[in-house]
């Protein structure tokens, strides 16, 4: 899939975090992370990221991220939403994990 145009989710509340995704013309991932436990959870939110950037097959993007704690399954729908917006899909099976 192929970023589109920039897109956001979620919010600068607590337990939540904000990403942008965008078009990057340098055809690769690029994150750019901001965390207020970015020393301990830090490497963990950036594969967390890279993963359903991966599953979702985007190869190339900006992705801003403005982290308040979030957990994993947070950080993930996040991205997901950013990404469906940015390649503006209004169909999408979501899967539950059990």
């Amino acid at each position: 899939m192929e970023i589109k145009h920039t897109a956001m989710a979620g919010t600068l509340e607590s337990s939540d975090i904000t990403v942008e995704i965008k078009p990057n013309p340098e055809n690769e991932i690029g994150i750019i992370l901001e965390s207020s436990v970015e020393k301990q959870f830090g490497n963990q939110i950036k594969k967390v990221i890279t993963d359903t950037l991966k599953e979702m097959n985007i190869q190339s993007a900006i992705v801003r991220a403005n982290d308040k704690g979030a957990l994993d399954c947070v950080v993930k729908a996040r991205v997901q939403a950013a990404i469906l917006r940015a390649i503006d899909e209004t169909h999408f099976k979501w899967e539950v994990e059990n």
